[in-house]
C-alpha cells in the first residue's frame, strides 16, 4: 500500500507539471515486453535465456523520421548450470530454478533521431535477491549496473541551413563516442512489480574524438515502472494495468507518463491500450506460441504531426530457451 501511494503521487505530479520532454534515448512502446532495455536489474529476471529483436518506425511518412532498431540478449547463470535438451516453454512456469542470483545481458542498437544519430552497445551485470515468498512463489529484488558506449553523429550534408555558418554546429564535432554508466533497481512479485532506472550516470563527461574545447554533456534520464496483475478468471484471463514514468535532469519540464491496461487470455495472447502523456493513444498486441514471443504497437499521435504522417509502428519478437533457466556446464556462478 506504501508502494500504492508513492506511485499515485507521482502520477499525479506528472500532470501538474509541464509536459515537454526531449527524445535524447530510444522511446519504446511495448517496454513490457523486453523491460531490460530500459532497467538493467530485468536482466534474467525471469529465468529464460531470452534473444530480442525490436523495430521501430516513428512518424512513418515523413522523411528521416526517428527510428530505432535493438536486438538484446540475457540470461540468468544457475548452481551446476548446463546444455538443456530442446524443450518447450509451454508449461507456464512462474519461478525459475533454485539457485542462480547473477543475470548477464547485452544489446546493441542504433537510434536515429532527424539529423542525430546514436549507435552503440550496452552490456549488463545484474543481482538478484530473493525477499520473502507471495503466494509460495519467491519475490525478487535485484540490482543492475550497465555500462555502455555509444557514437553521437550528426549528418547535415541533406539538411538545408538557414545559416551555414551556425555557431552551435560549428563549434561541435560532428560525432564522438561516448561511454556511460546506466543503473536499474527493481522488486518483482507474482502479483506486480516496480522498477527505477537512470542512464548516463556520468552525463558523458568522458568522450572521445572531441576536440573542441566546448563544454557540453548529456542529460540524464529517469524511468520508474510499475504494474499489478489481477486474475479475472483464474489461469484464464488476467488484467495488468502498468504505469512508466519518464523524465530527465530538468525535472520540472519533462515527466511524460505511458498509463497502460493489458489484458492476458490464458497469459499466451494480450492485447492492451496505452496513454502516452500529450503525446498518443497506443493500441498493443501479442501472442505467445511455444517459445517464441510476438508483440506489435500502433501509435496513434494526438500531435498535429498526425496529418502528415501514418502513425508509428513497432515490432518486438523474442525467442526464450529453456523449460526452467538451465545454462551452459561451464558457466558456473556459485
Amino acid at each position: 500500500m506504501r508502494f500504492l501511494k508513492k506511485l499515485l503521487s507521482l502520477i499525479v505530479i506528472s500532470f501538474l507539471c509541464g509536459i515537454s520532454i526531449a527524445q535524447q534515448v530510444p522511446m519504446y512502446s511495448q517496454y513490457i515486453m523486453n523491460g531490460f532495455l530500459v532497467n538493467p536489474s530485468f536482466a534474467g529476471r525471469d529465468g529464460y535465456t531470452t534473444v530480442t529483436l525490436t523495430a521501430r518506425e516513428q512518424w512513418v511518412g515523413l522523411a528521416n523520421a526517428p527510428a530505432t532498431y535493438a536486438a538484446s540478449f540475457q540470461t540468468r547463470l544457475l548452481r551446476n548450470s548446463y546444455i538443456s535438451k530442446s524443450t518447450s516453454v509451454r508449461k507456464k512456469l512462474i519461478k525459475p530454478t533454485r539457485g542462480g542470483k547473477v543475470g548477464l545481458g547485452g544489446y546493441i542498437f542504433s537510434d536515429n533521431n532527424g539529423i542525430m544519430r546514436r549507435t552503440g552497445f550496452e552490456v549488463v551485470y545484474a543481482y538478484h535477491i530473493t525477499m520473502g515468498r507471495t503466494d509460495g512463489v519467491p519475490n525478487n529484488l535485484a540490482f543492475g549496473l550497465g555500462f555502455t558506449g555509444y557514437q553521437f553523429a550528426i549528418n547535415t550534408d541533406n539538411v538545408l541551413l538557414s545559416d551555414p555558418n551556425d555557431p552551435f554546429l560549428d563549434n561541435y564535432d560532428k560525432s564522438v563516442f561516448i561511454p556511460d554508466f546506466n543503473f536499474g533497481a527493481s522488486f518483482t512479485t507474482v502479483r506486480y512489480y516496480v522498477g527505477f532506472a537512470m542512464t548516463n550516470i556520468t552525463r558523458g563527461a568522458l568522450m572521445f574524438a572531441d576536440t573542441t574545447a566546448v563544454n557540453r554533456n548529456e542529460l540524464g534520464h529517469y524511468f520508474l515502472t510499475g504494474g499489478y496483475k489481477f486474475e479475472l478468471v483464474p489461469n484464464t484471463w488476467t488484467i495488468e494495468p502498468s504505469v512508466f514514468l519518464k523524465s530527465s535532469d530538468i525535472l520540472l519540464r519533462s515527466i511524460q507518463m505511458d498509463l497502460t491496461a493489458r489484458v492476458y487470455y490464458k497469459n499466451d495472447y494480450w492485447l492492451g491500450l496505452s496513454w502516452r502523456t500529450n503525446d498518443a493513444i497506443i493500441l498493443l498486441l501479442g501472442l505467445k506460441y511455444d517459445r517464441f514471443h510476438f508483440g506489435y504497437a500502433v501509435d496513434f499521435t494526438l500531435t498535429d504531426i498526425r496529418t502528415q504522417s501514418f502513425g508509428t509502428h513497432e515490432i518486438t519478437l523474442a525467442v526464450k530457451f529453456g523449460e526452467s533457466a538451465r545454462r551452459y556446464r561451464w558457466l558456473n556462478a556459485y
